[in-house]
């Protein structure tokens, strides 16, 4: 069963993970200098919140988080189908896991992911550029691999 991913920047992380640690009435699964993520089952969401140098202020960006390769697969088969280009990022180390990713933003720009996590790491990671992805250019291939093109 998918789960919705939600990642906010916030500027006080320690205020943060109180608040939102009140408000789901669960402590954060995940906690580092500069990220906390809660894995709730109700309702059922990957909310993380980051701090610092990888973070801006507000929603990052929304996901689905698939729980096997299975259904990343179907995932990724209704990425491929919307109307806009997918930045399939592939094997990537993000939010101190390890997970197979691609992107895309909606008409109005709203940055997706869809990933399977299969492991922790130890460091942040890197994220791409996906400010160009999200830049309303639809008919735009700018940040998408040549490999992939528009959908």
């Amino acid at each position: 069963m998918k789960r919705l991913h939600v990642h906010v920047g916030v500027e006080n992380l320690d205020a943060s993970i109180g608040f939102y640690s009140t408000m789901f009435g669960a402590e954060p699964s995940v906690v580092k200098d500069d990220y906390a993520k809660w894995m709730l089952e109700d309702p059922r969401v990957n909310f993380a919140i980051s701090a610092g140098n990888h973070a801006r202020k507000g929603i990052e960006h929304l996901g689905i988080q698939a729980e096997s390769a299975e259904e990343l697969g179907e995932v990724y088969g209704r990425l491929k189908a919307a109307d806009g280009p997918v930045l399939e990022e592939g094997r990537t180390t993000c939010c101190y896991a390890k997970s197979e990713k691609s992107w895309i933003a909606d008409p109005d720009g709203i940055v997706w992911e869809a990933f399977f996590t299969d492991g922790e790491a130890t460091t942040y990671g890197d994220s791409p550029a996906l400010d160009q992805l999200a830049s309303n250019d639809t008919g735009s291939t700018c940040c998408v691999p040549k490999s992939v093109g528009a959908a």
